[in-house]
């Protein structure tokens, strides 16, 4: 049995004491951890931008441009100024198809709400609900509205405040990504300049052995970063293909419109389906009851076979994390920062997960080699 030495003894005491203290301190550390993070928050989004963006870069320079004898720099600005073209112009397009198409369902459901008042109390008269119940029923329809309409008006300091507060976490959003932007742009343009100054700094300040892990932990992150991102492309395009295809055969309503949407919340892990196939259901819901339950059942089987085949065919194998860990990465992604952490969980959690895995693989095998010659 191995002794305890005086360093291991040392180690020991600092560790204790580190997690004494953190265990009565963690409300403060939390809350330090929280400004910190919403300090470097438009850097931590530009690094995330960055990440995405550099994987089609790579494809435009490598690939596109391959043949281009210009300079290095002039490739690589060129291979950026497509990539946020392209971004942006399918970001553009997503949002005028999209919006045209809530403005006409919103007008529709204005429309059709005397309607739907008279195709419910026929209803409840189909029912042989008394005409009393159904007309408080009615009633109770009726004044919801100047219920609300009273509560904004009794209680407008509360509501004002409220929308400032909405409005300033747009604002400060939309600067966090503006300026994550500008940084990623600049990062990406002078990302091998970076990466010589970062292997200098750590030649100069640390040990060859903790150089190559952080180099081969590097190494491991932009990989599986890429082949999620790659992998989750490629997975919404066919999901959005299939969506398509199944709507025009079932002959559903905004049919385009509603397989670009379901491709575009596929980017998002697990929950993405789930708010495209709301989104899609309330179109189609407002021209036809009928057809939105359909196209519910349709997605919800388009997803059994998203779910077995084609995620863990596409993206599984690139990512190498089991289902339960991407459900748990993404959950405390989104609590964390929304959309974009949900975005970023699964590959970040893959990364911990793969470091975890060889880190153990390791220690086991270290531990079967002591056993064999303790035996020996």
């Amino acid at each position: 049995m191995k002794s305890f030495s005086v360093k291991d003894l040392k180690y020991l005491i600092l560790y204790t004491v580190v997690l004494v203290f953190a265990f009565l301190y963690i409300d403060k550390i939390l809350s330090i951890l929280g400004y910190i993070i919403k300090l470097f928050m438009p850097f931590i989004i530009g690094l995330a931008i960055a990440f995405v963006l550099n994987v089609l870069v790579n494809v435009i320079e490598k690939k596109w441009l391959k043949n281009w004898k210009v300079k290095v720099m002039t490739k690589r600005a060129v291979s950026l100024l497509i990539a946020l073209i392209l971004v942006i112009g399918f970001i553009v397009f997503l949002l005028f198809l999209i919006i045209p198409n809530l403005q006409n369902t919103i007008a529709i459901f204005a429309d059709s709400i005397p309607v739907y008042n008279e195709n419910l109390q026929d209803l409840l008269n189909s029912w042989g609900i008394d005409a009393n119940i159904i007309n408080e029923v009615v009633e109770v329809l009726k004044s919801l509205g100047d219920t609300a309409s009273t509560y904004i008006k009794e209680n407008s300091n509360q509501v004002l405040e409220t929308t400032l507060g909405i409005a300033t976490n747009v604002v400060t959003g939309f600067v966090n990504v503006t300026i994550g932007l500008v940084f990623a742009i600049y990062f990406l343009a002078q990302k091998e300049k970076l990466n010589t100054q970062v292997n200098k700094l750590m030649d100069a300040y640390l040990p060859d052995k903790i150089i190559n892990k952080i180099k081969d932990i590097a190494s491991l992150s932009n990989k599986i970063f890429s082949n999620f991102v790659g992998g989750q492309c490629l997975e919404a395009i066919i999901i959005g293909f299939l969506c398509f295809l199944g709507m025009l055969i079932l002959r559903l309503p905004y049919a385009s419109t509603i397989s670009v949407l379901v491709g575009f919340t596929a980017l998002i892990p697990v929950f993405g389906a789930f708010i495209g196939t709301i989104i899609g259901a309330f179109l189609i819901f407002m021209v036809s009851p009928l057809q939105a339950l359909i196209f519910i059942i349709f997605i919800l089987v388009l997803q059994q076979l998203e779910g077995n085949l084609i995620y863990p065919k596409v993206v599984g194998k690139s990512v190498g994390l089991p289902g339960i860990w991407v459900l748990v990465a993404v959950t405390v992604g989104a609590s964390i920062n929304g959309v974009l952490g949900m975005l970023l969980s699964v590959p970040i959690v893959s990364i911990i997960y793969s470091i975890v895995a060889t880190n153990v693989k390791y220690r086991l095998e270290e531990k079967n080699k002591d056993n064999k010659k303790a035996q020996a």
